[in-house]
């Protein structure tokens, strides 16, 4: 069946979500670097905090519902999560706590005991997350060229608010998709195969019509594989393969995906 529909993954898809993580956890352990006595290990300072992150993020009573919607720590550190529904809701109350424990228990493992310095870090955090966009220098090239000769729809998971702001500070992305569908929307993020079916009646279209494409196995490529739909997996860091989920197609760049489609 002849491909009319592309559905693109956001977050290091299209999205170098990983590289903005990481600039912004540089940019503010450079920042608590003024703001003590002695030289920092900026390095060993952000893997502390990563770690305090992962634990606590890990302890809260909204951890279930952050997996299934597709949450993860680090986007727990500066997203607001002003979404209608109640888990949205509750963790809007927890991340400014949430953002002040995990840099204030990093800085305390790395040995710099001040809670009034990791509270003005966690707040630091998001500006430098929101001055930190990147986009893979592929993206915009492969999307102008599938524009107008393929339907374009972008699902991703997430909080709404979230993935809107990602969304708002690199607005060059938004006009080339005819739907965007976010998993916080729905109710039900990857690889729940009900979302995936929301996007073929979204879009008009059988799952031999669409082919997904996306950073990770575990949602994009089994979710879309559960409703037979064919996928590409972007494998931009030569992961390990797995047994048990198997791609359509594997690639290394973007720039790949044009021929496959068209074959």
């Amino acid at each position: 069946m002849t491909i009319t529909t592309v559905i693109f993954d956001l977050d290091d898809t299209l999205l170098w979500d990983q590289r903005s993580i990481a600039e912004a956890f540089r940019l503010t352990c450079e920042e608590a670097a003024k703001h003590v006595d002695g030289e920092v290990d900026v390095q060993e300072l952000e893997a502390a905090v990563r770690a305090a992150a992962r634990k606590l993020y890990a302890s809260y009573e909204v951890y279930d519902y952050t997996q299934m919607i597709g949450i993860n720590p680090f986007e727990g550190m500066w997203g607001t999560f002003d979404d209608p529904t109640p888990s949205f809701q509750k963790m809007k109350t927890i991340v400014p706590q949430y953002r002040k424990d995990a840099w204030t228990q990093g800085l305390k493992e790395y040995g710099i005991e001040d809670e009034q310095l990791g509270e003005m870090l966690g707040e630091y955090f998001i500006e430098a997350r929101k001055r930190s966009p990147f986009v893979y220098e592929e993206t915009f090239e492969v999307l102008e060229q599938l524009k107008g000769k393929y339907q374009l729809v972008l699902l991703t998971n997430g909080a709404p608010s979230l993935q809107n702001t990602k969304l708002e500070i690199t607005p060059e992305l938004v006009p080339y998709f005819d739907h965007i569908i976010i998993s916080g929307d729905f109710g039900k993020g990857k690889p729940d195969a009900s979302i995936f079916e929301h996007v073929l009646e979204k879009a008009s279209i059988s799952a031999g019509e669409g082919i997904m494409v996306g950073d990770n196995l575990m949602t994009d490529i089994l979710g879309s594989s559960r409703i037979g739909m064919k996928n590409v997996w972007i494998n931009r860091e030569h992961k390990a393969s797995s047994e048990t989920v198997i791609p359509t197609y594997e690639i290394q760049n973007l720039r790949e995906l044009k021929a496959i489609i068209e074959a």
